[in-house]
């Protein structure tokens, strides 16, 4: 009797298994394309130089672009130790861990417990008489279940954890982007800096010993009081400016520190004149920021998540298929809880179809839509940032470079304007507000030079991270 039983139970759950392999040809879930986005990335970059070659500068490493052995060492440390990066890092093992169990929703549940009860039933109950008053009874069961992924909710789950984990994957490149854009930012204005108070101490001692010339001049009558006051005024003017850089250097060095996570501190650096970058900026094509932009990488698998999601509430529409036993040790008296005849088995397999839920499988659906549409505008949004970086610090590197001549050609004549104008006055026929105004306009004319310079490094330290550089 027994075993026509089980048979008949075994033959059932055949039927059920079969029923669940057969189905999976119907599934819901559908399969994730990425969008059309031909148009949105064909004229990304507004240039004319276009080109065929998929590789771009963000395919170099940052060890290979950036040369300078002291910044080099300085991003290295910020890699190991700034406090971001390491926070990039636990939402990866974060990440990890959803997927992990995104990959165990195909296994079943398990789950084990033991049991002792006593009752104390009535002596004038009907089963009080027969029982003495009181039952124990000792239990010891396992509860397994599994359900069967006919509609893909469960691999579309499992798809979902895994995009996840690709973008926090992403995050974490694009911090180590960001900080590397942000160290060379800030250790090429250092540099920059140093060339200008370079360029003020020379001038303030310059200036010092114009004032002592002045002084000596007015003491034997050939100047008034007015060209002592205005050259006096002219060097404590640069004296003011040295301040103003020393302080912008305290704080950018400050700033470093927190990159670094290091305690505020001087740092040791080269010169701005040893500064170049030799990488040759290429664009590549487009649609090389979907492989190389951690930001736009991260945005698709969002959307990705989104998109399985809501495969995962389309399918809570259709009815679930779940297998489930439970078997063990079942005993009034204890010292027959595990006797072979205390053994006991249940399997149950079911269908549930949801009917009346208060709305709440189609509100999920709903909601899911809706944040699917989010994420793929996102996306969209992202990837034309993106393309407006690379632009904007294309067309700045060009400009900066082109205006460099110009700075050059306008120091050389403010210069002679300079000399010209001490030969003037040395000779009657000019006055000391010429020669004053021509000295302050090559000081401010030498430091635009600098700033154009540190623009021009800065502009290709923009275009790298723009394209993508600096994770790999």
């Amino acid at each position: 009797m027994k075993a026509s039983i089980n048979k008949k139970w075994i033959s059932r759950v055949m039927v059920f298994a079969l029923l669940a392999i057969t189905m999976q040809s119907c599934l819901v879930s559908k399969d994730y394309e990425r969008p059309d986005l031909e148009d949105q990335t064909e004229n990304l970059f507004r240039t004319d130089e276009l080109e065929t070659d998929s590789m771009s500068m963000a395919d170099v490493s940052w060890k290979q672009v950036f040369t300078d052995p002291y910044l080099t060492q300085y991003i290295e440390e910020g890699l190991q130790n700034n406090i971001d990066i390491r926070i990039a890092i636990q939402q990866i093992i974060a990440g990890e861990a959803y997927m992990k169990q995104g990959n165990a929703g195909y296994l079943p549940t398990l789950s084990a417990g033991a049991s002792v009860a006593h009752q104390k039933l009535s002596d004038n109950s009907q089963f009080g008489a027969f029982t003495n008053g009181s039952i124990d009874q000792y239990e010891a069961v396992a509860n397994l279940s599994w359900e069967a992924d006919i509609w893909g909710k469960i691999r579309s789950n499992k798809r979902a954890f895994h995009a996840g984990y690709l973008k926090s994957i992403a995050a974490h490149q694009a911090v180590k982007t960001k900080l590397i854009e942000s160290i060379a930012t800030t250790y090429y204005t250092l540099v920059a800096l140093d060339a200008q108070l370079e360029i003020t101490k020379e001038t303030i001692e310059t200036r010092r010993k114009t004032v002592t010339a002045i002084e000596s001049l007015k003491e034997a009558g050939q100047v008034t009081q007015v060209a002592v006051d205005q050259n006096v005024a002219q060097y404590n003017n640069a004296r003011v400016l040295q301040i103003e850089i020393e302080r912008q250097i305290f704080r950018t060095e400050n700033a470093l520190s927190i990159l670094l996570a290091k305690q505020p501190q001087t740092y040791q650096r080269s010169t701005l004149s040893e500064q170049e970058i030799t990488t040759e900026m290429k664009l590549g094509v487009p649609y090389i920021l979907l492989r190389n932009r951690p930001d736009v990488i991260a945005a698709e698998n969002d959307f990705i998540q989104a998109f399985e999601m809501t495969n995962v509430a389309k399918a809570n529409f259709y009815p679930s298929l779940t297998l489930s036993a439970s078997g063990g040790f079942q005993s009034l008296e204890f010292q027959n809880w595990f006797d072979t005849s205390s053994l006991f088995a249940n399997l149950v397999g079911g269908l549930a179809q949801p009917i009346f839920n208060q709305r709440k499988v189609r509100t999920q659906f709903e909601v899911s839509q809706a944040q699917q549409e989010q994420a793929l505008l996102n996306f969209k949004q992202t990837l034309l940032v993106a393309g407006q970086e690379v632009s904007d610090a294309l067309y700045s590197y060009k400009a900066e470079e082109d205006k460099f001549e110009f700075r050059e050609n306008e120091v050389e004549a403010l210069r002679r304007a300079e000399s010209n104008s001490e030969t003037l006055l040395d000779n009657g026929y000019a006055n000391y507000l010429d020669l004053l105004t021509a000295r302050q306009s090559v000081l401010v004319a030498e430091l635009n030079t600098i700033d154009n310079k540190l623009e021009q490094l800065l502009s290709v330290v923009r275009f790298y991270k723009a394209l993508g550089g600096g994770w790999k």
